[in-house]
């Protein structure tokens, strides 16, 4: 009895030992290095409007890894490929939240899919979207929309280039995904009337800026109950205008739905609505889950697409040589008797390096933004739970360890050496345009194929030159969750196919 004793002793004792040594050795582990945080602001006085711009100029200080604070809230800043696959990769599942504003919660019901926790609710989402609205089989059904969509965009690019006259590509270009995005999700035109257009266009807008704001409320803890931004009543306003505008598209479809039936779903819409009215989910699916759901896939599908096929035209309209290899190319390829197709992209791999080298220097998510739900240990330093990780991923596509010439818009790059292999679909760490892993873009193939038509079509069709007749295109980028150009792009175009080719007589 009494050695029984002595043995659970020691054996206790050896366990208190090494949880005591343990946790002194966890203690241990540093901190990244960053800027000394001021009380109770931490590191807003950092800040700039362009946050990955910040996040790039202390890179340069601190280095690839550095721990920030917002307000009161822990952050950690990385700018590396490896830094990256070790937070979006290894330590994912830990790394598997996002976090929310106070602006989020208001416009999306309180019940967004991009915003919501890694649960059932985002698991079943996700899944609908990867089996079903946004897979192969529906990626196929849509792309005569798609078509018919662009053909619509190039005859009125044709008659304004006929004329002689400018136009804002911005606005055309955000209609022409409007149109795409609405279409697919609602089966009508955002740009139907050009009221209609302008309201759909100034929400996206208005919510992609919006959610790209830092609101001193969602830091500050005692700001919370404040509102000096105007950002609630900012967010308020938007739901109202974004509410009644779905709230009369529903009801119309349902009114539809219950005078003919529905056969056979024959957009997103009705897809939703037989879940909704099934009741057959394993998750609460509600109007306000449809709303959220619909208005997170018109902004993410509708402003960075436009913002890239943009971006685009302007690196192109900067790089004269670039265009015309371009353009030389798709002469060989399609030819000028007819439009390029989407299945004609394989074939066209200097256009496709375009897409890359655009999607290097100007990401249309500039920032991947991840919580942690547990400690971690990231690059040997101590990460708590409840921290921010910004993915730098701007950053990253301007790291000269990582690409020669990095401020070059260079798309050779993409078809030199190792380059070659990489892809832009998250599996390459060094160019994440729509993320990588479980929280990884749901609609990249889509967005994909609708960067590449569009973008195809219009190197193909037309010269560019900006409507003043002045040299470079200016790139400096607005403030925002996404990275547009801040001055619209005003140009002219000279056609380089018959009018017959688009038109399709």
């Amino acid at each position: 009895m009494e050695v029984t004793l002595n043995v659970a002793l020691l054996l206790l004792s050896a366990a208190v030992c090494l949880m005591v040594f343990t946790g002194k050795r966890r203690r241990r582990l540093p901190n990244p290095p960053g800027p000394f945080p001021l009380p109770l602001i931490g590191n807003l006085n950092l800040v700039s409007p362009r946050l990955h711009h910040t996040f790039h100029m202390l890179a340069q200080r601190y280095g690839p890894i550095m721990k920030f604070r917002l307000g009161s809230i822990p952050c950690l800043v990385v700018s590396t490929p490896e830094l990256a696959k070790d937070i979006l990769k290894t330590h994912e599942l830990i790394f598997s939240s996002r976090v929310k504003s106070t602006a989020i919660d208001i416009v999306t019901y309180g019940v967004s899919f991009a915003f919501s926790p890694y649960g059932p609710y985002w698991k079943y989402i996700k899944k609908l979207c990867t089996y079903e609205l946004l897979g192969s089989r529906m990626l196929n059904h849509f792309e005569p929309l798609r078509a018919l969509e662009v053909r619509e965009f190039l005859k009125d690019v044709m008659a304004m280039g006929k004329a002689g006259k400018s136009f804002n590509v911005t606005e055309e270009l955000m209609k022409l995904t409007s149109n795409v995005m609405s279409n697919m999700m609602l089966s009508i035109r955002a740009a139907e009337s050009e009221e209609q257009a302008e309201v759909a266009r100034t929400l996206i807008r208005e919510v992609s800026q919006l959610f790209g704001e830092f609101d001193f409320g969602d830091m500050l803890w005692f700001c919370k109950s404040f509102d000096f931004q105007g950002i609630k009543k900012r967010s308020k306003d938007i739901k109202v205008r974004y509410d009644a505008l779905l709230e009369k598209i529903l009801t119309d479809r349902e009114n539809v739905r219950r005078q003919n039936g529905v056969v056979e779903p024959k957009d997103m819409l009705d897809m939703f609505l037989d879940i909704m009215e099934g009741g057959k989910t394993d998750v609460e699916f509600t109007r306000e889950h449809l709303k959220a759901v619909i208005l997170d896939f018109l902004t993410a599908g509708t402003d960075t697409t436009a913002i890239t096929v943009e971006w685009v035209l302007a690196e192109l309209m900067n790089s004269p040589k670039a265009m015309k290899k371009a353009q030389d190319e798709m002469d060989r390829v399609v030819g000028r008797e007819r439009m390029m197709a989407e299945s004609d992209a394989p074939n066209l791999p200097y256009f496709l390096a375009i897409i890359k080298e655009t999607f290097r220097l100007h990401p249309p998510i500039p920032l991947i933004i991840r919580r942690s739900i547990e400690d971690c240990v990231i690059d040997g330093y101590h990460i708590p739970a409840d921290t921010l990780a910004f993915i730098n991923v701007w950053s990253m596509g301007r790291n000269e360890k990582y690409w020669d010439s990095p401020l070059s818009f260079r798309p050779e790059r993409f078809l030199e050496g190792d380059n070659a292999a990489i892809d832009i679909k998250g599996m390459h760490f060094e160019l994440l345009p729509f993320g990588s892993g479980r929280r990884g873009c749901p609609g990249m193939l889509s967005a994909i194929q609708e960067v590449l038509i569009i973008a195809g079509t219009v190197i193909q069709c037309f010269d560019w030159e900006q409507a003043d007749g002045s040299g470079r295109v200016d790139m400096s980028e607005r403030p925002g969750l996404t990275t547009p150009r801040e001055i619209d792009l005003v140009c002219r175009v000279v056609p380089r196919v018959d009018e017959r080719v688009i038109s399709g007589h």
